[in-house]
């Protein structure tokens, strides 16, 4: 009997031109900070966002987006209105749940509820759905390369040696699995402290370029650390809507550019 490729199973979304995903092989590089300014950044620029945030266990879009206490409605024809901001289409678990509820589910179910956000969402006419991803190389990540037609994925990296060990895997995952990588970006660049004009590494400077120059790998963006960014997650108000003028809404800006 014939073995079925999982990825024949694929579907596209109605109205949702292109699908991107955004990665990490590991968390704590700033995977969703960059997703939601992202995604502002390319709404700025007059195409139709969404975001749906993936990261069924530790859901951040909420919080990041200012959306936290909102919750979604039901349409007509029975699918999720997604909610609205910074022009752009919202979707997370953490609109269906309250946030200090931990969801404990296995497979199975992330498998369900990956396909309801995918299918039972009306996302309308979209130019990109961006999805946020959970670090990692698992069930989620799985899922979403079977369920629907990737048109790439981004990963998310810190410039040291041991975010680059984790940004290899995610890196090959997408290779395996037949979606192209649109390019690496690493966050937290550099730091340049109040009054100076001399950039900090806050992190060591490891191997990262010459590793990504060898495959022929495009960094796509760098974005430097600066304590607004994570401010404006916490209050709900990403960067590049907060202080647009900024370094780091610049960054985000010409990532966005250069996807486009």
């Amino acid at each position: 009997m014939a073995t079925m490729n999982p990825f024949e199973q694929q579907q596209a979304i109605p109205g949702v031109k292109r699908i991107i995903a955004v990665s990490s092989g590991k968390g704590g590089v700033g995977k969703s900070t960059v997703a939601v300014n992202l995604a502002a950044a390319l709404a700025k620029r007059g195409l139709k966002v969404g975001l749906l945030d993936a990261d069924i266990y530790g859901p951040s879009l909420p919080r990041m987006s200012g959306t936290l206490h909102q919750k979604v409605e039901i349409g007509a024809d029975k699918k999720l209105i997604p909610l609205e901001r910074f022009k752009v289409k919202l979707m997370s678990i953490g609109y269906l749940i309250d946030e200090d509820l931990a969801v404990v589910w296995r497979g199975p179910m992330l498998f369900k509820a990956m396909d309801q956000f995918l299918r039972d969402v009306a996302w309308g006419e979209l130019d990109v759905l961006l999805v946020d991803l959970p670090p990692g190389t698992g069930d989620i990540q799985l899922s979403l390369a079977q369920k629907v037609p990737l048109s790439g994925a981004i990963a998310v990296s810190t410039p040291q040696d041991v975010a680059l060990m984790d940004v290899k895997k995610a890196i090959d995952m997408w290779a395996r699995v037949q979606v192209p990588l649109l390019g690496v970006v690493e966050n937290m660049s550099w730091f340049v402290p109040p009054g100076q004009t001399e950039r900090v590494q806050l992190f060591p400077k490891g191997a990262m370029d010459s590793w990504l120059r060898e495959r022929g790998i495009a960094k796509i963006g760098e974005v430097p650390f600066h304590p607004g960014v994570g401010i404006g997650a916490e209050a709900g108000i990403p960067v590049v809507e907060g202080d647009p003028t900024s370094d780091e809404a610049k960054a985000f800006s010409e990532i966005a550019a250069r996807l486009i």
